[in-house]
């Protein structure tokens, strides 16, 4: 899920979410704080361009991955800075 609206609308379902790491500073610490609050893991990591282009979409602040063998893998490339 990508976009601010289905981000927050699914977090509760969300096994990883990734914020961008050029996002304003109001709005990592406000995802951050939405994730913590749900505790689901949080990464910030790439760009806003980056995150959407990776979903073939326009730039994207925050992106919430449902599926939980897919967060895993996509959290231990991040942490090995293979993405």
């Amino acid at each position: 899920m990508s976009g601010d609206f289905a981000v927050r609308a699914n977090i509760t379902k969300a096994k990883l979410m990734i914020i961008a790491k050029d996002a304003s500073e109001r709005i990592k610490q406000e995802y951050l704080r939405i994730g913590k609050s749900n505790k689901v893991p949080t990464i910030v990591a790439l760009s806003k361009e980056e995150l959407g282009s990776a979903l073939g979409k326009s730039p994207r602040a925050a992106v919430a991955i449902l599926d939980n063998n897919f967060a895993q893998g996509v959290g231990r490339l991040l942490e090995r800075g293979e993405v």
